[in-house]
């Protein structure tokens, strides 16, 4: 890849990762060849963003922690689920709940993959996907496309969040570490505090979230001035404050020179 930003650089490995192993899982179930790639613009034949994407959340946990996002079309939805049900293409079906979640479990299959070949550089890695009707709340770091196969090609939008390109920018400079002339056995205190510094500019999301609420379409549709939306939270209770996504702690709320603020009283364990 040429012309890409430093984040798009770090998350590069992993990105192809994801796409190879795609392409592996597809391959093996529909009997073809079928490689993967990445693309780092937004190609021309991939659908703006519509009500009726499919998206993919995934959280990482243990040696990685961060989280990343698959925006499926419809019609891309359809062609994973046919090809990974074994059935004749036809673009003319409409997309049905039983396509989506034989496309989550697609790619419920291809993390595995991705986690077990991240193990060999970062340790035990675990993911966790969750289907969605909405894109995730967290802002992204690193934007690209999963392409698998040729013709006609399926595009994948994928996402990842800035504690995800975190960590691995902090992975890859330990690889950097074990691979000089000193031993990893010899790093030193002060050669860790050297890596964590490297992180200590990288911009992180924070939100304070009061609470939250699920709704029908139609209650959203009649939302006007002067409407009142109740929460699922008490006025006592703690606010939470998330980083990318992820709750980090929770306290009360407080005004600071005019300004809202959280004074904070606990930190979740983990």
């Amino acid at each position: 890849m040429s012309d890409i930003g430093p984040d798009l650089q770090i998350a590069e490995p992993h990105l192809q990762l994801w796409a190879d192993m795609l392409a592996r899982v597809l391959a093996e179930v529909s009997g073809r060849a079928l490689s993967g790639a990445v693309v780092t613009q937004a190609p021309a034949e991939m659908p703006l963003p519509v009500g009726s994407d499919f998206w993919i959340v995934a959280a990482c946990s243990g040696a990685l922690r961060g989280e990343l996002s698959l925006r499926i079309s419809a019609q891309a939805a359809l062609q994973l689920a046919q090809l990974f049900m074994g059935e004749p293409p036809n673009t003319a079906l409409e997309t049905t709940p039983e396509h989506r979640e034989a496309v989550l479990e697609l790619l419920r299959q291809t993390s595995g993959f991705v986690a077990t070949g991240t193990k060999g550089s970062n340790g035990e890695v675990q993911l966790r996907l969750e289907g969605s009707s909405s894109a995730p709340t967290w802002p992204a770091s690193v934007t690209a496309w999963l392409k698998v196969g040729d013709e006609p090609s399926i595009l994948i939008e994928m996402q990842l969040s800035a504690a995800l390109v975190a960590a691995l920018r902090a992975d890859r400079t330990e690889e950097s570490s074990n691979a000089s002339s000193k031993p990893p056995s010899s790093l030193s205190v002060q050669d860790g505090k050297v890596s964590l510094g490297l992180l200590m500019d990288v911009e992180l999301a924070v939100t304070l979230r009061f609470g939250t609420r699920r709704m029908l379409l139609r209650e959203v549709l009649e939302i006007n001035p002067g409407s009142v939306i109740g929460l699922d939270r008490q006025v006592h209770e703690p606010v939470d404050i998330l980083l990318d996504g992820r709750v980090v702690a929770r306290g009360e709320v407080v005004v600071i020179d005019g300004n809202y603020g959280l004074r904070v009283l606990e930190l979740p364990a983990g």
